[in-house]
């Protein structure tokens, strides 16, 4: 099967890589017309589209002309590697196409060619900045080519959102997008019902361009997008969030209650529901059931044990605000649902918010199986290529580097302790600084990227820290990353979309040094980062550096950790033998299958509702049946 796979994989790279040489010819043919005459042509193009030609005969001509318009706007030029990608995005592909690669440009094609027919393109980035940024750079060829561009960032008002999204080519993130969509379906709803409402913004689904699309269309997977209403407040519940905060501190793990890492579930034993059952309780509390009281008990230990500050959330204004995990951001308006959000608010001890019920809810999958078309691109596919063609029927081509990749990868190495890590991360940060090179430290947290941090300066050692509390100075600190001597330490905000450009004088040194600090719970997640080196042929090294305090551990199961410590004691408390690393990747792909696992059972949910709701005539975005007791 393997084979088979290689072959027409290499079938169609051979096709596409003749059809790319075609293209740049007409390409180069349509260097000697004035900008008019270009202007005409692509008003030509909009016409046979509109006209219901077949677009995959008008390909050629369109990749052609928007590839001249992008020489004479931007001054660049589709190598015939993009325009591959190019083609395998506008045949409904997932093109993984490694960091450097010129993804940005590459995505101009296709979402030209279907922009033409006036039913609109989607642009879908992981975050505001990147969609602001390369509507803002792509804007100018797509104006050449007869096309207006629109974006959609959390400000806008929601007539500034329809504005953006009557452009032919829109850009935006999939949580913008879904959103957009829900409200739209809640005002549909509204006008059905006779109570106004104000007319939709988004105008309709043709084609998605998903750019890092397994961060979107896997990784995001797993939380559904919900619209809530806040619920009354109740002086119970309130007194109930706080009291069981404070008692499930003197619960214990297996005598009170047992706690499974990784589906972060606690579930109170006998003995643990005779413990709360006994205790005193509030007159605001005494009345409620006691099996509602276990439930929360048991939401309060999650919130205390699954869920840490400065990793899966931050206070930011007096609140508690979710940190995306594969992104390293801040999720400012999304809550976690039945009480848990505030558990983890009565834990921090700050203002408890009402609890929410969803309007309306739609899943990642569903929503971006609205679209006529989907396409996609990324630099870490191949890991995925299964679930992306079983859930959105997206084949996977991996498509040939422009230039050879030069990237070094130092043995990784592991330590005992946090302490003894982080000192070994300093030399190795100190050793680059020697030769001229600029050295990028990835952390897998907020609280991790400050903590090395406190190391650094303790060591007089200059340095940037990029992380979710620094989002406004994130392109300040990316554009000075690749300078001679330049320390950034950054969560996974320096991942996915960040372009580091490198001075001259750091190239000839030897380039940019990637220093992972953890194993992340994606080798998807740690590849985006050590792709951040040697980008489009340029010099680059990285190294992994790990230790038995690592987050990556805590999900083995109760007993494993202690059985390696037991090993690893004989070494002493210092650097480990690299046979080490073993635990670290199979406790990576423990994770990564058990991740698999509740997407899948998450969209088999999904599909049995749906279906269940159309039988019953009933909206399965806005008629939801709510569990949140």
């Amino acid at each position: 099967m393997v084979r088979l796979l290689e072959q027409i994989q290499s079938t169609r790279l051979a096709r596409w890589r003749k059809l790319a040489d075609e293209i740049v010819a007409r390409s180069e043919a349509l260097a000697s017309l004035s900008l008019d005459d270009l202007r005409k042509r692509g008003l030509e193009l909009q016409w046979q589209a509109k006209s219901g030609y077949d677009l995959r005969r008008m390909l050629p001509d369109a990749f052609a002309l928007i590839r001249e318009a992008a020489r004479r706007t931007l001054k660049m030029e589709h190598y015939p590697v993009q325009i591959m990608g190019a083609i395998a995005i506008f045949e409904g592909g997932l093109a993984e196409m490694q960091t450097g690669e010129g993804k940005t440009l590459t995505a101009l094609m296709p979402a030209y060619l279907r922009a033409l027919t006036g039913r609109g393109s989607h642009i879908v980035t992981v975050n505001d900045y990147l969609a602001e940024r390369d509507a803002d750079q792509m804007r100018p060829a797509f104006a050449l080519g007869g096309l207006s561009v629109g974006c959609i960032l959390n400000p806008l008002s929601t007539d500034e959102r329809r504005v953006q999204y009557a452009c032919e080519v829109t850009y935006g993130t999939a949580k913008e997008l879904g959103f957009d969509f829900l409200r739209d379906r809640l005002r549909i709803d509204a006008a059905n019902s006779g109570s106004g409402g104000e007319a939709v913004v988004q105008r309709g689904h043709y084609f998605a361009l998903v750019d890092e699309a397994d961060s979107v269309l896997i990784d995001d997977a797993r939380t559904p997008l919900i619209i809530a209403t806040e619920e009354p407040d109740r002086p119970s519940r309130l007194a109930l969030f706080e009291w069981c905060a404070q008692i499930c501190k003197s619960l214990a793990l297996t005598t009170d209650f047992e706690y499974d890492p990784h589906k972060r579930e606690v579930t109170l034993t006998d003995h643990g529901c005779r413990h709360v059952l006994l205790r005193p309780k509030p007159p605001l509390v005494a009345g409620i059931e006691s099996e509602h009281v276990y439930r929360q008990i048991e939401r309060a230990l999650t919130a205390r044990l699954a869920f840490i500050r400065d990793r899966d959330y931050v206070i930011h204004e007096g609140e508690v605000v979710i940190v995306d995990e594969s992104t390293g951001r801040m999720m400012e308006g999304r809550k976690w649902q039945q009480g848990l959000h505030q558990a983890i608010e009565a834990k921090e001890e700050i203002e408890i918010t009402a609890r929410t019920l969803a309007a309306a809810q739609v899943t990642v999958q569903r929503f971006f199986r609205q679209y006529a078309y989907v396409g996609g691109m990324t630099g870490t596919a191949s890991a995925v290529r299964r679930e992306t063609r079983r859930t959105y029927r997206m084949p996977v081509t991996v498509i040939p580097t422009h230039k050879p990749c030069i990237r070094e990868g130092l043995p990784a190495r592991v330590f005992a302790t946090w302490d003894a890590k982080a000192a070994a991360v300093v030399e190795e940060i100190e050793a680059m600084l020697a030769h001229g090179r600029s050295v990028l430290v990835g952390t897998p947290s907020i609280d991790a990227s400050e903590r090395l941090s406190r190391v650094l300066t303790a060591r007089a050692h200059p340095h940037q820290v990029l992380n979710a509390r620094f989002l406004k100075e994130e392109a300040s600190i990316v554009s000075q990353a690749g300078r001679p001597n330049r320390i950034t330490i950054a969560t996974n905000m320096a991942g996915r979309g960040t372009d580091i450009i490198l001075e001259p004088e750091v190239r000839l040194a030897g380039g940019l040094h990637v220093i992972a600090t953890e194993i992340h719970s994606s080798a998807r997640i740690d590849r985006q980062l050590v792709g951040r080196s040697a980008r489009q042929g340029d010099p680059g090294s990285f190294r992994f550096f790990v230790s038995l305090e690592d987050e990556l551990l805590r999900c083995l199961k109760p007993g494993q950790l202690e059985k390696i410590q037991a090993r690893a004691a004989a070494h002493g408390p210092g650097e480990l033998p690299a046979e080490f690393m073993k635990v670290f990747h199979r406790a990576q792909r423990t994770l990564e299958r058990l991740n698999a696992r509740h997407r899948k059972m998450l969209l088999k949910h999904e599909d049995q509702r749906f279906k269940s709701h159309r039988r019953l005539g009933l909206d399965p975005f806005l008629e939801l049946i709510d569990d949140q007791s």
